[in-house]
């Protein structure tokens, strides 16, 4: 079965929802906040409600299926697709690396922006004058502002940064710059502040997964100590790690785990890409969740998920009718093609090698 992409034409976005449970067991472990802990809250029914899992980590999550760790590249479902690789010279023995699809600011990381060219040239100013930005010579009284203001707190203010790089920002030439170099930066959202403030694009993509109906399961344990149970005996105490220390712990169980996903099609169509390129955002995108939704799903040591009844506890909920949610093998085959036909959009080579060093 082909993709009907002529279905999604007048769709403002792409809704999924999927019923999971634990793998084992009935509880399970959410994430959690500094200051906060599990985010726990009642709905508008005012029923007991969790937070399993935050939209910013489901964006890491959903980036994470296209790697592979052994390999240290691409899945080979979508070999082909640009991003950007960085050689870390600059750390432990100079054989580590990075890339903006394990980064947590994508192409903005500061390995990336700072990492060098074959032609010893800086990310960043490979990108500015792609991106129509350009450097602003300020005038007298600008830079008598800026000179103090470093001289008051050692640091350049705002006004400095946005002396340094001027031009009016076109978000779809932006977009074609990311399409280039990592089309991931598109699905989960780009924020260039290392070059202008104003270079970003939210996620397009969005999850999060949300439990309803839930309870507290309190339990707890002890760390044992077997050589010195009591550590004052021997001068030392808990501060060090001695001694039997013991520890509480809450997970929570659930009437229902609900993984929501939303892709905005709207947004994606407005990039200005070409039909190629929209639909190869889309089928990548919708690749993610699939192969999301097939994985182990381990999210924390105690909080292993699985669909409630395989493929039938994933729903589409919109578009209502006209297109049907396609498999992780069907959209691979399109992914593939329509690598193919964006191959001119994309940077040449299509990894692009960076250099980092410290300093």
């Amino acid at each position: 079965m082909t993709i009907n992409f002529q279905a999604l034409a007048s769709s403002p976005r792409i809704l999924i929802e999927a019923q999971l449970k634990p793998v084992a067991g009935t509880r399970i472990q959410p994430t959690g906040f500094p200051d906060l802990g599990a985010a726990l809250y009642d709905d508008a029914n005012g029923v007991a409600t969790l937070l399993v899992e935050s939209a910013q980590s489901m964006a890491n999550r959903l980036e994470a299926v296209c790697w592979d760790e052994g390999a240290e590249d691409l899945v080979a479902d979508l070999q082909g697709l640009p991003y950007v690789r960085v050689q870390l010279q600059g750390l432990g023995d100079g054989s580590d690396s990075t890339c903006s699809l394990l980064e947590f600011h994508r192409l903005n990381s500061p390995y990336i922006m700072s990492g060098t060219t074959a032609d010893g040239r800086n990310f960043a100013d490979t990108l500015k004058p792609e991106l129509g930005m350009g450097t602003v010579t300020a005038g007298k009284k600008a830079k008598k502002g800026a000179a103090e203001a470093k001289e008051g707190d050692g640091e350049s203010s705002g006004d400095d940064a946005a002396l340094e790089f001027g031009g009016v920002v076109n978000l779809r030439r932006l977009a074609t710059v990311c399409f280039r170099y990592d089309p991931n930066s598109l699905i989960h959202g780009i924020f260039l502040e290392k070059i202008a403030g104003r270079l970003r694009q939210p996620r397009a993509l969005s999850a999060f997964i949300e439990a309803s109906g839930v309870g507290r399961a309190d339990s707890g344990g002890v760390k044992f100590d077997r050589a010195l149970p009591k550590p004052s005996v021997a001068g030392v105490d808990a501060k060090g790690g001695y001694g039997n220390v013991p520890f509480h712990r809450t997970e929570f169980t659930a009437s229902t785990i609900t993984a929501y996903f939303s892709l905005d099609l709207a947004q994606l169509r407005g990039y200005g890409l070409g039909n190629d390129a929209t639909q190869l955002l889309i089928a990548v995108s919708l690749w993610k969740v699939r192969r999301f939704l097939e994985s182990s799903m381990r999210l924390r040591t105690a909080c292993e998920l699985e669909l409630v009844h395989g493929d039938q506890s994933i729903q589409l909920k919109r578009p209502e009718q006209g297109f049907a949610l396609p498999s992780t093998g069907e959209l691979t085959t399109t992914i593939r093609d329509l690598l193919a036909r964006c191959s001119g959009q994309f940077a040449s080579p299509v990894v692009t090698q960076l250099t980092w060093k410290n300093g």
